[in-house]
């Protein structure tokens, strides 16, 4: 299907929007009134710089408080109209977006709206203009799609038809199987919007917090599945209205939106995602000189080295992790994904607009290819083929039996990017997100995990207070935490995490915990199943540090609870 994208969805001037729409690949723009205001060139440039962009006009919008008014406001309203209706065929576009009223004065009267409505598409179709009539959630008196229908086909104007906007409709929890009973001939157009699922009003989340499908919780796929039911023969048109994409880069927002469209598409068809990774293969780290030193403490055996590069293979049970010595600083740089179809998977990636990097590559060495995640991350898919870059000695045994989940910290403009990221790309399920107290601000995370838990990555903002909070870190999954725990305690002192007193007991008020937990500097949570999990960390050298984690009886969590307990030691530097 033809792709568009709204200018309000994403930021700068008129013409850098249309630029990166172009170079996004889209083929359509609904044009933003205010964007059109603000720009310096005439309406006949503006027409003529989107068609040398191969771009099309697909939409002009909004015109507001037009239907269901008295008398004297309907002739201003015509006269209005009037000006559009000439400025539209300046830019070559045939299509106005006319939103359901919502002026305190307009008239709960359904035969003068479509009376009003058929006078405004006799008045357009002398132009060769179409009118879309949209209900806002929180219009007036139409604020619910089947009302706004009605109204159309009250109208009976071949110029008059619908417009369907997945957020009016969701947000409302409006039941989107009705759009079937709508003539896909009066559909004529189709915005997109997904949302976070908010308790609020409704004009605010929409003003402010809509995001691309697949960034959210409404069911999008299933709404234009009814469209498409319905026989609507138009675009695919992304409206969102998000103060973070108003902020951000204006080609990664519209890149990100064309990959929201693409995932969709995908969705609709049902195609098998071929991504979905089996496991970690391995975590590389930038290491400075101080990573060998704890991963020996925490039990690791250095196992081979890389040919060619200034690279280390550290093995312990099922967790691999390679020390890159390289960097100004320790820091996570790249995850290896077990993949049952690694050629697929990079295939599937690159049609999501996630190219392959470039990397040097000797002929005798593996075949391995990555792309860069929203934060600069590489992300490799795998299959055993490249241990043998290494040759490695038989795999060291030990306490730990693998990477349990990485944690990746992101730019606060990319989070929303990230997250449709790891779905789209990497077919990982969002597990939920939370905003967490830290001494300076608030930490906003998210899990993502593969269906069967196999692989768990958690995202995080970076930006917490006036400073930018760039950890990282790699948990580790064992068997018996304590008896980890107590030969770190006995070996290596200072290299866990300090955790105050205080938090002892107020757990033990909570819980009846094993004493020793104090002692060891373990914290603890539990799940309303009976699910536990038992997690510490070490200090962080450079961006990075290490988690050690035990689940007990099928938690699924990542001990969120705790977490402020360890951004407060971090920050105060483990005093």
């Amino acid at each position: 299907m033809r792709k568009s994208i709204a200018t309000v969805s994403v930021s700068g001037t008129l013409t850098e929007k249309l630029e990166a729409i172009a170079a996004a690949g889209f083929d359509g723009v609904e044009i933003f009134e205010n964007d059109l205001l603000a720009c310096p060139l005439p309406p006949e440039e503006i027409r003529a710089r989107v068609a040398d962009l191969g771009l099309t006009i697909d939409l002009y919008q909004p015109f507001r408080d037009f239907e269901a008014v008295p008398e004297p406001v309907l002739a201003r309203n015509l006269r209005r109209a009037e000006h559009k209706f000439r400025l539209m065929e300046r830019l070559g576009t045939d299509l106005l977006l006319v939103c359901s009223n919502v002026s305190p004065g307009a008239i709960g009267d359904d035969e003068l709206a479509a009376e009003h409505l058929r006078l405004l598409g006799e008045r357009a179709a002398e132009h060769g203009i179409r009118i879309a009539y949209e209900a806002l959630a929180w219009g007036r008196h139409v604020n619910e799609y089947l009302h706004a229908w009605r109204v159309v086909r009250m109208a009976g104007h071949p110029n008059v038809g619908t417009c369907l906007d997945s957020f009016h409709i969701l947000s409302r929890g409006s039941d989107p199987i009705g759009i079937e009973a709508i003539p896909g001939e009066k559909i004529f157009f189709l915005q997109l919007a997904d949302a976070p699922l908010l308790a609020m009003d409704v004009l605010q989340w929409s003003r402010h917090y809509r995001c691309f499908p697949g960034q959210g919780t409404f069911d999008v796929a299933g709404l234009v599945r009814h469209a498409l039911n319905a026989g609507y023969p138009g675009p695919l048109s992304l409206e969102v209205f998000n103060d973070h994409f108003r902020q951000a880069d204006t080609k990664r927002t519209a890149r990100d939106g064309m990959r929201s469209l693409i995932a969709l598409e995908g969705e609709l068809v049902g195609a098998a995602h071929p991504s979905v990774p089996s496991g970690f293969a391995f975590a590389e780290l930038a290491d400075t000189g101080a990573l060998g030193g704890v991963l020996s403490a925490l039990g690791f055996a250095r196992t081979g080295r890389h040919p060619t590069k200034p690279v280390e293979l550290w093995e312990q049970g099922g967790a691999r992790l390679l020390l890159n010595a390289t960097g100004a600083e320790s820091a996570l740089i790249a995850i290896g994904l077990d993949s049952p179809d690694p050629a697929g998977a990079v295939k599937h990636a690159e049609t999501l607009l996630s190219p392959v990097l470039p990397r040097e590559r000797a002929p005798e060495e593996a075949r391995l290819d990555a792309i860069a995640a929203p934060d600069g991350t590489q992300i490799f898919f795998c299959d055993d083929s490249w241990l043998s870059d290494f040759a490695p000695d038989a795999r060291a045994g030990g306490e730990i039996t693998g990477i349990d989940h990485v944690a990746l910290t992101q730019p606060w403009h990319y989070f929303d990017e990230a997250e449709l990221f790891y779905r789209s790309v990497l077919g990982l399920r969002p597990q939920g997100g939370l905003e967490l107290p830290d001494p300076y601000g608030l930490l906003r995370s998210k899990a993502m995990s593969a269906p069967d838990g196999a692989v768990r990555m958690v995202v995080n903002i970076a930006q917490v207070g006036a400073g930018d909070i760039a950890w990282q870190h790699v948990a580790l999954a064992c068997d018996d935490i304590l008896a980890v725990a107590r030969r770190l305690h006995a070996e290596h002192p200072g290299l866990l995490l300090p955790i105050p007193g205080n938090y002892y007991d107020d757990l033990e008020a909570r819980h009846e915990v094993d004493p020793e937990l104090r002692r060891l500097g373990v914290l603890y949570d539990r799940d309303e199943d009976g699910g536990e999990f038992l997690h510490l960390y070490t200090v962080t050298m450079g961006r990075v540090f290490f988690e050690l984690v035990q689940r007990i009886g099928g938690y699924d969590g990542y001990g969120a609870a705790n977490a402020p307990i360890r951004l407060a030691v971090q920050h105060s530097g483990g005093d």
